[in-house]
This record gives C-alpha cells, structure tokens and sequence, in this order.
C-alpha cells in the first residue's frame, strides 16, 4: 500500500464511542453491547493519499475497512491496462469483505480523496457471527445493498444512453455524498476527473467530455477544475431516469 500510515493496534483517533458517522442520520445507531463489541473489534485507523492504493485485487488481506472519511472507488484492470471502475465507497462502506469470503480480492481499490479507515481484524469476523446476530444481519445487508447497487450501474451501462447513465451516474454520487455530509456549505464539488467517470461508464473519454457538455449546456452540472458541482438534482434525475436512492437509516461496521 503506497501512500498511506496506519496507527498501532489498540490505538486510534476516534473512539466508537465518538463515531462522527454516528450522528448522521443516515446510519442507524448501536445499541450499547454492539458498541462495546465494534470498539473491540477495531484495531487502528489507517490515513491514506488520494491516488494510493488501499486493496490491491489477487492479494490476500489481514483486514477488513470501514471507511470514516473520505471517498475511494473499486475497479478492475484488464491485461493492457484499461480500467473499469464498478463503485465508489463512502464513508460508512466497507472494504475487504469479499477477501474474507473468498480468500483473494478479485478487485482493487483506490482512494479518491485522503482517506480514513478503520482497520478490523480479519480473523476476528466469525467472532460477530456467533455473538451479535444483530450486527451479523448488518453485515448482510451491507452485502446485499452492493449487489442492489451495482445491478443498477449494470442496467445503466448496458441500457441507457450516454447522456442518462452520465446523469444517473452524477445522480448517484451526489446523493451519496450529501447523505454522508460531504456536500454543506462551500463544500459542494465532487472530486471526480473524467477519467474516472469514463472508466465507470464504459466511454471513451471525447465521449464523455461530450456528454457532461450536453449536461452543463442544460444548467444540470458545472464541471470546474477539482470535479462536478451538481446545479438542479431534480433536473438531473429526470434525464437520468432513475428514482433515486430510497434509504433509510443504513446500518455500517
């Protein structure tokens, strides 16, 4: 892992019990015994770079992560280098659970903006099972909302034109990241190139360029230097033709 510092086992800058992902109202809150069972499950925090690599695919890896800030994205290499980017991870989502399943990752994952992640002990995961059905079921749905997730950007890739699957993507991201409180005040750029948004959508990148024109000719999106600034969501819904998240308070790890 370049770019990244990890703090010594035991020790850690946000205590559980002072999660500031606890006080959104999108995460669901623990009940005192969960909260004293994460606290011990978690070992460290680890900083990282944007642009650093968190998880590399075909590796195995001793921990799992929830991410506390920032954002980062999974995605794929084929042999000659191309790029496919399959979702972003905010803060709440977690890192590395397949590797604990499947014993090798088969993805890898980049930070997009500096990270913090809380480190968990790989070996420790069974400990949940057998002790917290509750917190076991939160790992469940953790699973079963990325599956949901990602047959939405296959459906997008596969079905949509260009102009609506960049709209849902944009959609997407910035519903996501105002419901984590990354979008407030003078805060309201997403920290995306069009690079990335390429290599999730499947275009080339004139044709993407192209697009986000399109989409900025309208007054939906102002593209700036540093990412997208989402100008008229609801606008950018409709070209999408998607609905929208519809969430309640999510449970993370």
């Amino acid at each position: 892992m370049t770019g990244s510092s990890a703090s010594a086992p035991g020790k850690w800058h946000t205590p559980c019990s002072k999660c500031p992902l606890q006080e959104l109202k999108s995460f669901r809150k623990f009940s005192p015994r969960e909260l004293e069972f994460v606290s011990q499950f978690k070992v460290g925090e680890l900083s990282v770079e944007r642009g650093a690599t968190v998880l590399v695919e075909g590796t195995h890896s001793p921990h799992i992560y929830t991410v506390l800030i920032g954002m980062g994205f999974r995605y794929k290499l084929l042999e000659d280098g191309r790029r496919q980017i399959m979702n972003y991870a905010f803060p709440g989502d977690l890192l590395g659970l397949q590797g604990v399943l499947m014993g090798e990752l088969d993805h890898s994952v980049e930070a997009l903006t500096p990270v913090t992640l809380c480190v968990f002990e790989r070996s420790k995961l069974d400990s949940l099972f057998t002790r917290h059905a509750s917190l076991a079921y939160d790992l469940t749905w953790i699973a079963a909302r990325e599956e949901r997730i990602l047959d939405e950007h296959l459906l997008s890739i596969g079905r949509r034109s260009a102009l609506e699957r960049t709209a849902y993507l944009l959609s997407y991201i910035h519903q996501r990241a105002l419901a984590v409180g990354m979008l407030h005040g003078a805060r309201r750029t997403i920290p995306l190139t069009q690079q990335h948004l390429a290599d999730t959508l499947g275009l080339s990148l004139v044709h993407t360029n192209k697009t986000l024109r399109k989409l900025s000719d309208r007054q939906l999106i102002r593209w700036q230097d540093g990412g997208c600034e989402v100008n008229e969501p609801e606008g950018l819904l409709r070209v999408s033709g998607w609905e929208g998240l519809k969430e309640t308070a999510r449970p993370f790890i």
